[in-house]
């Protein structure tokens, strides 16, 4: 028997396609977007306004169904379109729920 032909016969068989996928988004939990009070908008606001590009900064932002930490270096704010952006990633003002980082110890 050749050798690719043998290799086949071990390689992991999935009879539905899609279903180990399924489950694991069934297994997902899926919760309601918060509400910020006023005043945690004002420090999620302030704390926008002292980002500057090239910080290190960890977000806590609400993405499908589920809050998403990210951690990273800020590669851009657009203030006109209400984005910002760390590394690769572009993330909505209104999905953002918390901002941590250095440049936010004395608040």
């Amino acid at each position: 028997m050749e050798q690719s032909n043998r290799a086949k016969q071990f390689m992991p068989f999935e009879a539905l396609k899609g279903f180990r996928e399924a489950l694991l988004e069934k297994e997902r939990i899926i919760v309601p977007k918060r509400e910020l009070s006023e005043d945690q908008k004002a420090e999620l606001d302030y704390k926008l306004r002292q980002l500057r590009r090239m910080d290190m900064v960890t977000a806590e932002y609400f993405q499908n169904g589920e809050y998403v930490q990210l951690t990273g270096v800020v590669s851009g704010i657009d203030e006109t379109s209400r984005v910002l952006r760390i590394v690769n990633t572009k993330i909505p003002f209104e999905a953002i729920s918390d901002l941590q980082g250095d440049m936010f110890i004395d608040l």
